[in-house]
């Protein structure tokens, strides 16, 4: 009487291997470079912060010209550059804001920020002027 034998052919074994190296041939491309997608993405953070603290710092200028009383001070924002200064900490050196200026207290500018290792890497806010 013949032994049975189990297991999985050659040919069964090379039509895995081949589907294998299709699936990875189609999937690496797609995940090996995603640093320009994570680059934007931060730089769009950034300008999503930049601009959120300007708008509070709006907010509380005109809460303080109303004579309310408010718990933070405001913070003197002339250009887009110093808008960067409504951030607790400040804005990290990988990030440039341009220098456009902001005319008068409480007029809105679009203001860019961008990589500075790579400026076409960039994102718009909107910066508004305050005086305290």
């Amino acid at each position: 009487m013949l032994k049975q034998q189990s297991g999985f052919t050659l040919i069964e074994l090379i039509s895995v291997i081949v589907i294998l190296g299709v699936l990875a041939a189609v999937a690496i491309p797609t995940f090996v470079d995603l640093s320009a997608a994570a680059e934007q993405a931060s730089v769009d953070g950034i300008a999503g912060a930049l601009g959120a603290g300007s708008a509070l710092n709006h907010a509380n200028n005109i809460a303080d010209d109303a004579g309310l009383t408010t718990t933070t001070a405001v913070t003197a924002v002339g250009d887009c550059d110093e808008v960067e200064d409504t951030l607790a900490g400040g804005l990290d050196a990988d990030f440039t804001v341009t220098a456009a200026a902001i005319v008068g207290e409480g007029t809105a500018v679009t203001c860019t920020v961008a990589l500075t290792a790579d400026a076409a890497v960039t994102a718009t806010f909107v910066g508004f002027g305050a005086a305290p």
